[in-house]
């Protein structure tokens, strides 16, 4: 081609590259909506394998729009648990109340309960063939620098990427490099919590049990006739136990410790942590930030906004913020102003769910023998059905009508007014 003519038509700008930390709810569905709009996405996972297993989620709202415009909500309503009682027990083993578990939740139809893994697989099928995944890797060092973000990788490699997102979940390694311990935004809400599948030997069937004495609590969840459960043992600790996330054996040894005079089935559900190889132990908290980006990075998820599970809402925030960053982001060079209509489009719906932790902790953790007697009293009050209105939370924010048309910085909406309880 001729100087000339290359003047005239010069080649087009290469895509945008751009990095996702964290192959979990939050970086797949970004890595997904980021692909749409034709950016170039490296997807970097420090699990060596994409995720399987995990405690069954919630997906409400706002969440099961998203998850319908990804055309993905056929495969997982056929994955959905269909949880069909909620069994609370007292000390002694004895029934306390049955109930249907939306009358707790504040689920409504057309909500989804899915297992973790069905959720991650299903994503991680929507884009595994349109995105770069580093596997067994994590983010070592970030550099930004007028034109990108110089990244190390902890197996050795570097990159130069034009925006970084940190979708590294509740103790982000992205949001440690940017803003600090995490100590900062680390909001404790008084409890920890140990989980685990184990064979079942209850007989239980899509549904829940779960024992409770003052300030603490053990569950078996059934999601449906798989042969396993998933368990799990809460318990109130006035300081969270920082000094044990990374030793998996101190963290036996402390739930043990906890539970060592509980009855029921409690000496059990002790016997197969000893050996459960899938052990989860966390403590139950939120991150809650002043602002969720830093020049060329930003957060997503539960490394911004864990909301806890007590609200129930950790999966669904994911989706949603993923969406709404993705949306921030289309058609816009200035990655500033992006990040900006993202924190002020999406935080009103964050912090109102953040607040629902309130009824979550009052009904399944009671930490007084008062406090337990009226949850026991409120539970034994409550009808047998649900009654179908839902929580507003679960639907405070209207979507734009595409994450690759943007979203008014303006209004905090896009154009689109409706939300997953007027299309499920």
């Amino acid at each position: 081609m001729p100087p000339t003519d290359r003047l005239r038509n010069p080649r087009p700008a290469p895509p945008r590259h751009v990095l996702v930390s964290g192959a979990g709810v939050a970086g797949l569905t970004l890595a997904y909506w980021l692909n749409r709009q034709g950016l170039r996405v490296t997807l970097v996972e420090k699990a060596a394998t994409p995720r399987r297993g995990g405690y069954p989620v919630d997906v409400r709202g706002t969440a099961v729009e998203v998850v319908r415009r990804m055309g993905v909500l056929p495969r997982l309503r056929d994955a959905h648990v269909d949880l069909r009682r909620l069994t609370f027990l007292d000390g002694d083993g004895r029934e306390v109340a049955s109930v249907d578990p939306h009358t707790v939740t504040g689920g409504v139809a057309g909500d989804l309960e899915v297992p973790r893994g069905d959720l991650t697989d299903v994503l991680h099928t929507a884009v595994r063939d349109d995105v770069e995944f580093l596997y067994d890797d994590s983010i070592d060092t970030l550099d930004q620098t007028g034109d990108g973000v110089d990244v190390t990788f902890h197996r050795g490699s570097g990159r130069t990427f034009d925006l970084v997102f940190g979708a590294d979940g509740m103790h982000s390694r992205t949001r440690a490099l940017l803003f600090g311990p995490e100590e900062r935004f680390h909001h404790y809400l008084g409890y920890c919590f140990a989980g685990f599948t184990l064979r079942d030997t209850f007989g239980l069937s899509h549904e829940t049990v779960l024992w409770n004495t003052p300030g603490r609590a053990a569950a078996l969840y059934a999601a449906g006739d798989t042969g396993q459960v998933h368990a799990l043992l809460a318990f109130a600790r006035p300081e969270p136990p920082f000094d044990l996330f990374r030793d998996p054996w101190a963290q036996r040894g402390l739930v043990a410790e906890v539970f060592a005079d509980a009855g029921w089935r409690v000496p059990d559900l002790l016997t197969a942590l000893r050996a459960a190889d899938d052990l989860y132990f966390d403590g139950v908290s939120q991150i809650r930030m002043p602002n969720w980006s830093d020049g060329r990075v930003a957060l997503v998820g539960d490394a911004a906004y864990a909301p806890s599970f007590l609200t129930g809402q950790g999966t669904s925030l994911a989706l949603v913020g993923a969406y709404m960053l993705a949306a921030s982001l289309s058609g816009r060079d200035d990655h500033a102003a992006s990040f900006a209509t993202y924190a002020q489009t999406t935080r009103e719906f964050v912090t109102i769910n953040q607040n629902q932790v309130g009824e979550g902790d009052a009904t399944l953790f009671p930490t007084t023998a008062e406090s337990l007697a009226r949850r026991n009293d409120m539970l034994r009050a409550l009808t047998a059905e649900p009654s179908g209105e839902g929580r507003p939370a679960h639907s405070a924010l209207a979507l734009p009508a595409s994450a690759s048309d943007g979203v008014s910085a303006s209004t905090g909406r896009g154009t689109s007014t409706s939300t997953s309880t007027s299309v499920t």
